[in-house]
C-alpha cells in the first residue's frame, strides 16, 4: 500500500514513518482494496501533553475514510487511528459482501 507521510512544522525520522508504514500495511489483512493512505503528522503547540496530531485519509475505491487521532506520542495515536480504521474498513467489507 502507498503511504504517504508529511510532517507539519518538523521533521519526523524515518523510525517514525517506517513504524507508520508498518501499521498502515496490516489494514490490507481487513481490506485488500486500499488505494494509497494520505498521513498527516502535527505536534500543536500547547502546555497538554497530549500534543501529537496523527491523522489519515485512506481511499478506497468509490469512497474514503478520514480518522484523527491526538495523544501524547506518535505511536500511541498511530495504533488508535489504526484499529479504528480497522473497524471501519471492516464493516464496509460486510455491507460489499453479498448475503446468501
Amino acid at each position: 500500500m502507498k503511504v504517504n507521510t508529511q510532517s507539519v512544522n518538523f521533521n519526523a525520522d524515518q523510525k517514525l514513518i517506517d513504524f507508520i508504514q508498518k501499521r498502515m500495511d496490516k489494514l490490507d489483512l481487513y481490506y485488500d482494496k486500499v488505494i494509497q493512505t494520505d498521513v498527516y503528522l502535527k505536534v500543536e503547540n500547547t502546555s497538554d501533553k497530549a500534543n501529537k496530531i496523527f491523522e489519515a485519509q485512506v481511499n478506497v475505491p468509490g469512497d474514503s475514510f478520514v480518522v484523527k487521532k491526538q495523544c501524547k506520542t506518535f505511536e500511541e495515536a498511530v495504533d488508535t487511528a489504526v484499529a479504528s480504521l480497522e473497524r471501519q474498513l471492516k464493516k464496509r467489507k460486510e455491507k460489499l459482501r453479498p448475503h446468501l
